[in-house]
């Protein structure tokens, strides 16, 4: 089964999202990628239990949360840089606008509950319908659609978003934007 050319396909194909996903989840890009190799090793050691005609990605998210969920747990009684002060010293610090805004989403995002955080990413950024992010994560579709709710509005809360002008450029950006249009 795993050498039929649709299933290679379809695991190929879901290799970006997993990807994101990953790294959404570890918050490091180098974690991540290990991540989703070992699900891709996961998945094609255990292909014979992927039921035909079932969503492939579903599966593969699934596969990979469940590898993260069980690192995590491993991880948790590790101690390093408890106080983040050597991971201060890796980072550099953004010089554009958008870059500054990326950094205050993806902070903004880790301060939301892990199950919050994970549903939202199923279902806004990786476009799983609530159903699929509700099989994914174990649990009812309401759930899901409570806990996208939530992430949404303390997201916005959280990055000072009172409307839809607060997204793209800003007032001075879009000053200069409109008076190029007039010309």
């Amino acid at each position: 089964m795993a050498g039929t050319p649709n299933v290679r396909d379809s695991i190929l194909a879901a290799i970006p999202s997993l990807r994101a996903f990953a790294i959404s989840l570890c918050g490091n890009v180098d974690q991540a990628d290990d991540l989703v190799q070992e699900t891709m090793y996961r998945a094609l050691a255990n292909i014979h239990s992927f039921q035909p005609g079932t969503n492939m990605s579903a599966w593969l998210f699934t596969i990979l949360r469940n590898l993260f969920r069980s690192d995590y747990r491993k991880r948790r009684r590790e101690v390093e840089d408890s106080d983040g002060s050597y991971a201060e010293t890796l980072k550099s610090h953004p010089e554009q606008q958008g870059r500054v805004e990326l950094e205050e989403f993806r902070v903004a995002l880790n301060q939301l509950p892990s199950d919050q955080r994970e549903a939202l990413i199923l279902v806004g950024a990786s476009g799983f319908s609530y159903e699929e992010a509700a099989n994914i994560c174990g649990c009812a579709v309401g759930t899901i659609k409570s806990r996208v709710n939530r992430a949404r509005s303390r997201l916005a809360q959280l990055l000072a978003i009172d409307g839809a002008d607060d997204f793209g450029p800003d007032h001075t950006t879009r000053a200069v934007l409109a008076a190029g249009e007039r010309r």
